[in-house]
């Protein structure tokens, strides 16, 4: 049993890619109980379920054939006791599959309906193809990240497919569940990841709105234009992060970099080539791990640019348990925590299909088993 403040939820998620499994995982951490409903051909591939496939812990499996009528109808049983579904198909998919958001919200009216999608359920490019890179470079983050001499830089996928994404899907549907319990009325949530994105982008639309942003990359104050909020080599190849923006933590990096500047001409941006140059040139001097341990606990807002398996052992890290290991995976501790009802990791992913025979007795729906065979899976609906 569950403790966190979802805990008593119950989520059905359509098995998909990205974002969408990231929201599952997230409401699992939170403690709603999540079945995630796969088409039968996942069982065969190498990264379902197991330790690795962290974006599915936490979740129950089930394996149903939804192209086939038995499938669907099964479905629909499970969103009868159901509080949430989550679907990342293409508009118009579950429509055709009889399980779209009339379908579902017609045997369970308090349903709150997810959908994410990259370009949304309407426009021009609703029924077109994406990836994050795509659905971000239209929102013009991309091209606000990277030098000004260089290339947009694709910041993995986190603004889009997670933080436009899956985030906002997730922010949707806990707004939902809250007008529900009010009004006792479900409803769809459009989460759309060039939505999310533009949204994610408010501030720097204010900067521009106010001439404190130029809509070129690189010379910004985020961007790494600004010679006191970038990244600079070390001695042995690796970086430092300074983010010394404010006047007293300017003033701490420069007193401990010893550069000879004067702190109170910070901005005068006629200063600011030498002080690029002062700074590229002082923290060359020295390996990452030496100048770490100058700065670590000063007010100048400076940290060492660690590698992924590296953070997992930063002392602050660690501390906190914002990362753990589990059966040798390196994943993150649930966020955000909570006082009185504290949220967890779930368990490691199952096999697709583990959980069929045990979700439908526990939700108490009696389904028929599935005409179309499904292949390579634990288990089958049960009679």
């Amino acid at each position: 049993m569950t403790t966190g403040p979802l805990a008593g939820c119950r989520v059905v998620e359509l098995g998909g890619i990205g974002p969408g499994p990231f929201a599952g995982m997230l409401l699992a951490d939170l403690g709603a109980e999540v079945v995630r409903v796969d088409r039968p051909e996942r069982a065969d591939e190498p990264d379902a379920g197991g330790p690795a496939d962290v974006l599915d812990r936490g979740k129950r499996s089930v394996v149903l054939d939804l192209k086939h009528p038995a499938g669907s109808a099964a479905l629909l049983r499970l969103v009868e006791r159901a509080d949430v579904l989550i679907e990342g198909f293409r508009p118009g998919v579950t429509e055709r599959l009889g399980i779209g958001p009339h379908d579902c919200l017609a045997r369970n009216p308090r349903l709150v309906y997810g959908r994410m999608t990259g370009w949304g359920q309407d426009g021009p490019l609703a029924a077109a193809a994406g990836h994050d890179i795509t659905y971000i470079a239209l929102t013009g983050a991309l091209g606000a990240i990277g030098d000004a001499d260089g290339p947009p830089q694709i910041p993995l996928n986190l603004v889009g497919d997670f933080g436009g994404g899956g985030c906002y899907l997730v922010i949707g549907v806990l707004a939902a569940l809250h007008a529900a319990a009010r009004t006792g009325r479900g409803q769809v949530v459009d989460a759309a990841i060039v939505d999310g994105t533009a949204h994610l982008l408010a501030s720097t639309f204010a900067k521009l709105g106010r001439d404190e942003w130029s809509d070129e990359r690189g010379v910004n104050r985020f961007d790494g234009g600004w010679p006191f909020y970038a990244v600079y080599e070390t001695k042995d190849g690796r970086h430092m992060a300074v983010g010394a923006l404010e006047r007293k933590f300017y003033r701490c990096l420069v007193a401990l970099l010893d550069l000879g500047v004067d702190p109170d001409r910070q901005h005068d941006r006629s200063t600011w080539p030498e002080l690029r140059r002062l700074l590229t040139k002082r923290f060359a001097e020295r390996t990452r791990d030496e100048w770490a341990e100058l700065f670590e606990g000063t007010d100048a807002c400076v940290a060492p640019v660690l590698s992924l398996t590296e953070a997992a052992a930063h002392p602050h890290l660690a501390a906190r348990g914002s990362l753990f290991t589990r059966d040798g995976v390196v994943q993150p501790a649930a966020a955000p925590r909570f006082s009185a009802t504290p949220s967890s990791p779930g368990r490691t992913a199952p096999p697709v299909g583990a959980d069929t025979r045990a979700v439908f007795r526990d939700w108490g729906v009696d389904a028929p088993v599935q005409a179309a065979p499904v292949q390579a899976a634990p288990a089958q609906i049960p009679d």
